[in-house]
């Protein structure tokens, strides 16, 4: 697909929030100059990409479009640490997908982070990110249920459905000022934290608009139907995701924000999918030990 200004606009409001998070790491070499360099480099670079409209949009675009997305999860969730041992595991359910999955290659690979968080809920960035909740993975009953829900995410980057949504954005306000305070960036010396506090309210709000809106009812019933594919594929039982969403219906009711807010009801998904039939071999006894260890 072709880019888009808006398109453009947006890879360089990510790149710029990526920079934003790593000038806490750089602020000691900033004072002494010795970060300046690569910040001005990485400016220059987002300048050409924003310019060079008739670019395809790459797999290097959209893993930092994914890297600013991940960097205001981040923002609002904190990371789960105290199981370091389940993070590899649930990375090593999704590695498992991915090399069974068609298409699936990334510009940095795939990577799932557990959010310490008492939601229900799951994000995907297009860049390769995948988030789960805390409460979410202890919902899972079983290794094949946690491999739907990382299947659903892994679905929604395989369809580019979080680039499709860049593509739909519209221009504001707000953001038409922000291609004109790039533009004159363009042409000027400034230092590079300046030009990351100017962009970094934009940034944020554009973003924010991303991940609590969700994706389109139709967007999640194909993720769905493609997370089936996936776990028939990797040689788990596609109607665990059934399972996982009989388990989100029941909580439903309790639940405040998370899934109710960013997809569609659990009881229209698993009428989405009720009817799909795929034959594989049941070996999901075999993973019942390590899923109790995890």
């Amino acid at each position: 697909m072709k880019k888009t200004g808006m398109q453009k606009l947006a890879i360089l409001f990510c790149a710029a929030a990526c920079l934003f998070v790593q000038a806490v790491h750089l602020e000691g070499q900033s004072r002494t100059g010795a970060g300046s360099k690569s910040f001005d480099d990485a400016f220059s670079d987002m300048d050409k990409a924003f310019n060079s409209v008739d670019a395809e949009f790459t797999q290097e675009d959209a893993y930092y479009l994914g890297r600013a997305v991940a960097a205001n999860i981040l923002a609002a969730y904190k990371p789960y640490t105290q199981n370091p041992a389940l993070t590899q595991y649930v990375n090593r359910i999704c590695q498992t997908l991915v090399i069974n999955s068609p298409q699936a290659v990334s510009f940095n690979g795939y990577h799932v982070i557990i959010l310490d968080s008492p939601e229900y809920n799951a994000f995907a960035t297009p860049g390769g990110h995948i988030f789960i909740t805390r409460k979410l993975v202890e919902a899972a009953a079983s290794e094949d249920m946690l491999a739907a829900i990382i299947a659903h995410e892994l679905a929604h980057i395989l369809l580019k459905h979080g680039i499709a949504i860049i593509g739909d954005m519209k221009l504001n306000d707000e953001m038409t000022a922000a291609a004109n305070r790039a533009a004159d960036f363009a042409g000027k010396d400034n230092a590079a934290a300046k030009r990351l506090m100017v962009f970094r309210d934009s940034i944020t709000k554009t973003m924010d608009t991303m991940l609590k809106n969700g994706y389109s009812q139709s967007q999640e019933f194909e993720a769905d139907r493609e997370a089936m594919t996936i776990l028939q594929r990797s040689g788990y039982d596609p109607t665990a995701l059934q399972d996982m969403l009989k388990v989100l219906q029941q909580v439903q009711k309790s639940q405040k924000g998370g899934f109710n807010t960013t997809h569609p009801s659990p009881a229209d998904r698993i009428a989405n999918i009720e009817n799909a039939r795929y034959r594989t071999q049941d070996t999901r006894k075999y993973r019942v030990p390590r899923f109790k260890n995890k």
